[in-house]
């Protein structure tokens, strides 16, 4: 299962880096969507069902991609403790 976690970072399978803001439901369908915002460009917010989000890269279609999920958790290390001394 790929849990998608809100205030996290996401590499695009194709690429690119999306900071998750929130989740949220549809008003009619109750669907849940993921709210996040591109770390590039404008930094402009986009939504998609969690369903989507969450799917696995189709191999079949991009065989030369290694990453498992359409988007993948990234753990981004802090440089904090560099200045600690």
């Amino acid at each position: 299962m790929n849990k998608v976690l809100k205030n996290r970072v996401y590499k695009h399978f194709k690429g690119d880096y999306y900071l998750v803001v929130d989740i949220a439901k549809h008003c009619d369908t109750l669907e849940d969507y993921v709210i996040y915002r591109k770390l590039y460009d404008d930094g402009a917010l986009w939504i998609r069902p969690l369903s989507s989000f969450e799917e696995e890269v189709d191999h079949k279609k991009y065989p030369n991609v290694t990453q498992q999920y359409k988007f993948a958790l990234q753990e981004i290390p802090s440089v904090k403790d560099q200045f600690q001394k």
